[in-house]
């Protein structure tokens, strides 16, 4: 099967994660997910945690920054906050790696990022909430009360975060080509529905 650039967006107790990391296994190619903020920070020169709290702070969208820095009135790079600096040096990072080969991504707007790069897989893992809920609990390994928390906050959190650095809507069927509930398969399951994907896709 042709090695490709798979980016995997997923709601909150679907087991994107688990599915891409083993995605990426079993296709032998390198994966990544928020961890490559840590890669990002250090070479920007910011703390993750400073830039992981105010990413909970955009108002307006991101565009509409770019806009306003570059305008007439704006002072350029220095107008932009520290999550709008940090999103750009994320997008040239995550672009610089798709230039190097195959990979599997998870978030971190990777769908958005590389809309233009040739041959790019976008993926989309939903699950129901009892589904979702189970999985927290017994694989996550978190509490019931941190399981609804999460079930109510991360994904509104997720959607916030693409709506403002994309204008687009999160979870939105015309924005993947593949969307699936991971709820009627376990984890080696939904690789496998992937994995013919994109062997059909290279017919």
């Amino acid at each position: 099967m042709e090695k490709r650039i798979i980016t995997i967006s997923r709601e909150f107790g679907s087991g994107g994660h688990l599915i891409g990391k083993r995605l990426a296994s079993r296709l032998d190619i390198p994966y990544y997910d928020k961890s490559i903020l840590d890669r990002i920070a250090e070479e920007s020169g910011y703390s993750r945690e400073m830039m992981e709290e105010d990413e909970k702070k955009a108002k307006n969208s991101f565009l509409y920054s770019l806009t306003t820095a570059f305008g007439s009135t704006g002072n350029g790079p220095d107008y932009l906050s520290i999550n709008e600096k940090f999103f750009l040096a994320q997008f040239d990072y995550i672009t610089k790696l798709a230039k190097e080969g195959p990979f599997v991504i998870v978030g971190r707007c990777a769908d958005y990022v590389l809309r233009e790069v040739p041959g790019v897989i976008n993926v989309f893992v939903y699950a129901d909430k009892q589904e979702k809920f189970r999985r927290i609990v017994n694989e996550y390994g978190l509490s019931r009360e941190d399981a609804e928390k999460g079930l109510a906050d991360i994904d509104k959190a997720r959607a916030n975060y693409y709506k403002y650095h994309t204008g687009q809507e999160w979870g939105r069927p015309v924005n993947y080509h593949l969307a699936f509930d991971s709820g009627y398969m376990n984890i080696e399951g939904c690789v496998d529905l992937i994995m013919r994907y994109v062997e059909l896709k290279n017919k």
